[in-house]
């Protein structure tokens, strides 16, 4: 079976956010103990498996999501991956649509090989900080927000975009505080860097201490930051070791987020199921 490994929201290897992406030969998912192998195997923060669908007229392909240890409800940066490995393969022309947990969920590639997705807006509620959650993420939270149940995080504002790059948080502590994640962002400090928004993506809750670059989590990043901004079209950028770049619109109750992929290893999986 066809493996890759391929670097999404990024056009440099070894930056971005890396994703394992197999496309399946069956019209099923093989058993997910076996899914759940391979992602553990791969130990990435997401791994894609995606099936073709004969009969679907709303979705070209199902597509599921999991980290080294669990499922996930929603995944951008591996969706990105998937959508760049059926464009650069030939397996699907045009614009791909799949169907997921989490609805159908589309992907657009354009000419200069950017890729945008089609996901749903997080709906965003305000709540309490939870006790404790300051000392865990190591900064106070201005706004803490829930993001739903696809997303499953906590987003929380901080002070400025020095203290999102700076944080140093306590993941044991932190997990107990989402579902999911926990996300830290704040304005730009200069938005003549080219983005207009800083974040960190932390999920120890799923076995992801710190993730690059978070695709679903601009799904609530992008409706948050447009109301502050008052600009549908904002550009986001994860603030992680490894960094990456996340072009977002906001359009009714859908986000719009744009990348690039470049894929990095391309080999064969023995372990079949």
């Amino acid at each position: 079976m066809r493996i890759r490994i391929v670097d999404a929201f990024t056009d440099r290897p070894f930056t971005g956010n890396p994703a394992g992406v197999l496309l399946l030969d069956s019209e099923e998912f093989p058993p997910d103990r076996w899914l759940q192998q391979v992602a553990a195997e791969l130990n990435l923060s997401e791994t894609a498996f995606a099936h073709r669908l004969a009969d679907a007229p709303e979705a070209d392909w199902a597509l599921r999501w999991f980290t080294p240890v669990t499922e996930v409800g929603l995944c951008g940066h591996a969706t990105l991956a998937t959508a760049h490995v059926l464009r650069t393969s030939g397996a699907h022309k045009g614009t791909v649509w799949f169907r997921t947990s989490a609805g159908v969920l589309s992907a657009e590639a354009a000419g200069d090989g950017s890729i945008t997705l089609d996901f749903p807006a997080a709906p965003l509620t305000p709540v309490a900080a939870p006790t404790g959650v300051a000392a865990a993420l190591g900064a106070k939270p201005l706004t803490v927000l829930d993001t739903g149940p696809d997303c499953g995080d906590l987003l929380i504002e901080v002070t400025d975009e020095k203290t999102v790059r700076a944080l140093a948080p306590d993941f044991a502590a932190l997990a107990r505080h989402s579902r999911r994640g926990v996300i830290a962002t704040a304005a730009a400090q200069d938005d003549s860097r080219g983005y207009d928004f800083v974040s960190r993506g932390f999920f120890p809750a799923v076995g992801i201490d710190e993730d690059p670059v978070t695709g679903s989590a601009h799904t609530a990043l992008a409706p948050f930051w447009s109301q502050r901004l008052g600009r549908t079209t904002l550009t986001g950028f994860q603030a992680s070791p490894r960094g990456g770049l996340v072009r977002t619109r906001v359009r009714g109750e859908r986000v719009l987020l744009t990348g690039t992929a470049v894929t990095v290893v391309d080999g064969e999986l023995h372990a079949v199921p």
